[in-house]
């Protein structure tokens, strides 16, 4: 596993075309920005095995749908105390 510390505003890329943004950077969460072609299936871990809903993502769509290359801003909480 790679371990990068990024500050808010830095990002990430991975191959040539996904990009990583670091959005805002909380107490008890961080904010990230996803930058991918429609064929990158994006998902939250913790969704995986149950059945995708509507509001799942944040545009309405159901979240086994992929992003076009638009920011799609996942929140998750901090596990550090």
């Amino acid at each position: 596993m790679l371990i990068l510390t990024r500050r808010s505003g830095e990002a990430i890329l991975i191959g040539d075309d996904i990009e990583i943004l670091v959005k805002e950077v909380g107490r008890n969460h961080v904010r990230i920005g996803i930058n991918a072609p429609r064929s990158v299936t994006i998902r939250r871990v913790e969704t995986l095995g149950r059945p995708a809903r509507a509001d799942d993502a944040e545009d309405g769509q159901p979240a086994t749908e992929s992003a076009d290359a638009v920011d799609l801003v996942i929140e998750t909480p901090s596990h550090e105390p």
